[in-house]
């Protein structure tokens, strides 16, 4: 009998949908009798959302442009008036949910979203009162009240956090030791553990770069970022490996800038692994994924933490400055004298770096067979 799992996701940020994949790639390997459902909940909610409504223009989609611009100052109180539209809301989205499961009747539900888990646990207890229900953790830590975990009063559900701080909060909120699931980390795409062979002097040659020259990977998403062009006019003298994404006017700017160090200007790339193991640091945002890719290559990272930070990434640079997995920065100006400082200390978070070792892609799987097994037994 195929047991059927629904993996739900938003593509606000793209981070939820690619732990999703990467999760769904990593048990499909292992040829479980599982059928994981990939379960967009923006199209489950388009006939609810306000948003769209009003603007034209879907949540999620809104959410992606602010990240793309960089409008992300004044994010806090946009995500109380986004929880207030949801509460308001709260009834018809459950009663939806509640059709969307009474139709599809899966065997567990595993969330890869914040902001709704309280929806998606009343919808399911109501359609299917003994299927378990599941919350992924995709940031480092939650960012209370309503983002990712409910007091356990209001969900009695599981909760798989990949950081001491996150197990904390939800032990704080009345989750007992049996609902709080550990793991070491992020969910990465199984790719970044996969060796990569290639000599890196050689492969920095046939960039342009110069092999002996220590090397920075500047990342910033998809799109990439025009702090880009900022963090590049300040390092003139750094070898810099800079990944635009999808933005090829940002791409054009910056190989016109003058530099008198190698540089490699690429665009949008899956090969995120291969150019880190060319690289000997990274700078970037403080994403829980950007992060995580960064130290499962070994790279100590620099990032910035300011107003403009979005607030559930404000704890990352915490677990950065308690790891001493790199430098963070009030803002980007300051840039230069940290790339000096990460260079002359680089053995020491190296090292700090490599006692880092996130499993979790690797870990969940078993995890939520154990817990579909304890359900089984208690439906027995």
């Amino acid at each position: 009998m195929v047991t059927k799992i629904d993996f739900l996701f938003f593509d606000a940020g793209g981070g939820h949908r690619s732990a999703a994949t990467a999760l769904k790639s990593v048990i499909d390997g292992q040829n479980r009798p599982w059928d994981v459902r990939m379960v967009n909940m923006q199209e489950i909610l388009d006939s609810l959302d306000v948003f769209r409504k009003v603007t034209g223009i879907r949540l999620e989609d809104i959410y992606n442009k602010m990240l793309a611009k960089g409008w992300t100052l004044g994010m806090a109180q946009g995500l109380k008036f986004m929880h207030g539209v949801i509460r308001i809301n709260h009834r018809p989205v459950v009663r939806l949910l509640q059709q969307h499961w009474e139709r599809t009747r899966p065997d567990m539900v595993v969330s890869l979203v914040p902001n709704f888990n309280r929806a998606l646990y009343q919808s399911l207890r109501a359609a299917l009162p003994a299927t378990p229900f599941v919350t992924i953790l995709t940031d480092f830590a939650d960012y209370p009240p309503h983002f990712w975990i409910e007091p356990f009063s209001v969900n009695r559900q599981f909760v798989i956090c990949g950081t001491p701080k996150a197990a904390e909060q939800a032990a704080a909120l009345g989750y007992p030791p049996d609902c709080v699931i550990s793991v070491s980390g992020m969910i990465l795409r199984p790719k970044f553990y996969e060796p990569v062979t290639v000599d890196r002097e050689a492969k920095r040659v046939t960039l342009g770069l110069d092999p002996e020259r220590p090397t920075g990977l500047v990342l910033f998403g998809g799109q990439g970022s025009n702090v880009m062009l900022e963090i590049a006019r300040r390092l003139p003298e750094t070898q810099l490996i800079l990944i635009c994404g999808r933005n090829q006017k940002l791409a054009a700017a910056l190989r016109a800038l003058p530099c008198s160090a190698p540089r490699f200007i690429e665009g949008f790339t899956s090969e995120i692994p291969y150019y880190m193991h060319l690289s000997d640091f990274f700078i970037g945002k403080p994403g829980p994924g950007s992060i995580s890719e960064a130290v499962a290559m070994k790279l100590p990272v620099i990032v910035e933490r300011n107003a403009w930070t979005i607030p559930q990434e404000r704890y990352n640079v915490e677990w950065v400055r308690e790891r001493n997995a790199g430098i963070v920065l009030d803002n980007f100006r300051g840039i230069a004298p940290a790339v000096d400082r990460l260079l002359g200390n680089l053995g020491a978070f190296r090292a700090s770096v490599e006692q880092i070792h996130n499993r979790a892609v690797f870990e969940i799987p078993e995890i939520l067979n154990g817990i579909l097994e304890g359900c089984t037994k208690l439906k027995g």
